[in-house]
C-alpha cells in the first residue's frame, strides 16, 4: 500500500494483515481521487473507519488541510499512529480511536480540525449491507450531519459492494455513484437545513 499522488508520492504505507481492514486499491484510489481533488485542497477531512490510513493519507498529500483519522481496531490503529509518524504529519493529524457507531465525531481539543469538509466513510461490509436511517450506522451518519460536524457544503465518500442498495438518512442527499471493479463509491452531499431550503421573503 503507498501514497499514489502529491507530496508524500510513492511512499510506502502499512497494511493491516489478514481481514481486519479492507485496504483500498490503487485503481480504486486513483479513481476516487480524480474525482474529489478540487474538494479536498484546503479541507478538514474526516477518514472514518480508517484502517492504517491509506484514505486521509492521499487526501494529505494532495493538499488536505487536515485529517482526523476514527479508528476502533487494535492493531490498525497502531499501525495508522506508525504511517502517520513516518510521514512525520503528526501537526496535521489527529489519530482517534473511537468506535463510529457511537462516537460524536467531535474529538476535544482540536477544534482548528472541525467542521469536516469531506468525510470518507467506508466501513465493513457487513455493516453497510444493514444501513438503514433507523440502525445504528443510520443514526451515527445523523449525527455525522451535524452542523457543529460537518460544513454546510460537506461531501461523503461511502464505499459498498456493488449493488449493495443504500438507504441514507435524508440528511445525506445522493449525488452519484461510481461502479469501480467489485464496489461501489457514493457520493453524498450534506442536506440543507429547512431555514436554508426555504424560499426568500421579500420586505
Amino acid at each position: 500500500m503507498r501514497v499514489i499522488a502529491g507530496e508524500f508520492r510513492h511512499r510506502r504505507l502499512l497494511a493491516s494483515p489478514g481481514l481486519t481492514t479492507r485496504p483500498i486499491t490503487d485503481r480504486v484510489k486513483e479513481t476516487l481521487f480524480e474525482m474529489t481533488q478540487d474538494l479536498l485542497v484546503g479541507g478538514r477531512i474526516a477518514d472514518v473507519f480508517a484502517g492504517t490510513g491509506s484514505l486521509g493519507l492521499e487526501a494529505l498529500s494532495r493538499g488536505a488541510r487536515s485529517v482526523v483519522f476514527l479508528e476502533n481496531d487494535r492493531k490498525a490503529f497502531e499501525l495508522l499512529q506508525q504511517n502517520v509518524a513516518a510521514l512525520k504529519v503528526e501537526d496535521r493529524t489527529l489519530c482517534w480511536r473511537t468506535d463510529a457507531l457511537k462516537s460524536s465525531f467531535r474529538p476535544k481539543g482540536v477544534d482548528e480540525f472541525l467542521p469536516f469538509d469531506a468525510v470518507f466513510f467506508d466501513p465493513p461490509y457487513r455493516l453497510a449491507a444493514n444501513l438503514d436511517p433507523e440502525s445504528p450506522m443510520g443514526k451515527a451518519l445523523v449525527r455525522l450531519a451535524r452542523e457543529s460536524v460537518t460544513a454546510k457544503s460537506a461531501m461523503l465518500f461511502f464505499r459498498v459492494p456493488r449493488g449493495e442498495r443504500i438507504d441514507c438518512p435524508p440528511c445525506w442527499q445522493p449525488d452519484t455513484a461510481h461502479a469501480i471493479s467489485s464496489m461501489e463509491i457514493h457520493i453524498f452531499r450534506k442536506a440543507p437545513t429547512k431555514l436554508e431550503a426555504a424560499p426568500d421573503v421579500a420586505n
